[in-house]
């Protein structure tokens, strides 16, 4: 109980936007994201071009993610002060010991989604999964998303068929598979383009249409950051969600892309325009247009949901390291 409310007493600050302001001597810090340098982190790029951190007194280092790195573990051995993790990272630590608390959600809307072809019958209940072919990557998040849509469908694993997805889109391509799983703003434009020049349409089946929210990348610190540097805590979160706000706004939609540009060049410009859309849409609270609120009730799922998969041994009752609500 102490610990969940000296976490509480100090992230209640974190939601309060103010002017950004110097404070001096920049301190230098590390921001470990999840994924490499994309439109999926366009705010965090945004906020490390345009010095919204060193307006805070920040130096930050923002350094990208990918496959090999664990945000959680840099903060436990300190190798970085601030994350981002998903949901089930956050929860798979927890329920191994680590201290760790979340700031921020960043995506409101999950981007993983399956892609499929609009001239198949369209999905507009669940039972409609029936006797379709099915990618999902074994022991991903799709995986337990896609688990999670049949068991809600009453349907078995044997009335669906499982293709196993690695890197390359072929088999969809090829239409061995009814339903790729692919993120939304990010391989979803490229896709849809690619299956457009062909002639093809598609659609996209969202889990979170059917009541399945299962939380995807958040900001994250340690306890022990908490505890002994509030006021960074305070700063740097105040700074990035700042960042988010203007980046994703519409009529700063030229200067964020041409951020994007000089982080990620392979990219093709439309291709660009349109994750940044798509993204802004997934991010933005869709009534207040607020960003980094946390769901609270979708954690509560996205723990249920590993709980009954037995992706986790025991709860963790993660709404005790979860910042209030906006």
């Amino acid at each position: 109980m102490i610990r969940k409310a000296m976490i509480l007493v100090v992230l209640s600050m974190l939601g309060v936007a103010g002017p950004l302001r110097s404070t001096g001597l920049a301190e230098q810090l590390n921001y470990r994201l999840k994924w490499l340098f994309n439109t999926s982190v366009v705010g965090d790029v945004y906020a490390d071009a345009h010095g919204y951190f060193s307006a805070e007194g920040l130096s930050v280092a923002v350094k990208a993610g990918g496959p090999e790195r664990d945000a959680i573990r840099e903060l436990e051995l300190g190798y970085a002060q601030f994350g981002v993790a998903s949901a089930d990272q956050v929860i798979r630590a927890l329920s191994k010991g680590a201290r760790v608390a979340v700031l921020a959600q960043i995506f409101n809307i999950n981007p993983l989604q399956w892609i499929y072809r609009s001239e198949k019958p369209p999905i507009h209940a669940l039972s409609d999964l029936r006797g379709r072919v099915i990618g999902i990557t074994y022991g991903g998040n799709d995986e337990t998303i896609m688990k999670t849509l049949l068991a809600k469908a009453n349907l078995t694993e044997n009335e669906v068929s499982f293709f196993s997805v690695r890197y390359d889109f072929t088999p969809f391509y090829t239409g061995k598979t009814d339903l790729w799983p692919v993120y939304r703003n990010a391989q979803g434009p490229i896709l849809t383009k690619k299956l457009r020049e062909g002639g093809e349409a598609v659609s996209f089946l969202n889990p979170s249409d059917f009541g399945v929210n299962f939380v995807a990348n958040s900001v994250v610190t340690s306890e022990r950051m908490i505890r002994d540097n509030p006021d960074q805590v305070k700063r740097f979160t105040r700074a990035l969600l700042a960042a988010w706000r203007d980046a994703l706004d519409p009529k700063n939609a030229g200067k964020a892309l041409a951020t994007l540009e000089g982080y990620d060049k392979e990219t093709a410009p439309d291709i660009r325009r349109e994750q940044l859309d798509i993204t802004r849409g997934m991010i933005l609270h869709p009534q207040t247009g607020a960003v980094g609120g946390i769901d609270v009730e979708a954690w509560k799922q996205t723990e249920a949901i590993m709980l009954e998969q037995k992706l986790i041994p025991a709860p963790v009752s993660v709404d005790r390291v979860l910042a209030p609500r906006e």
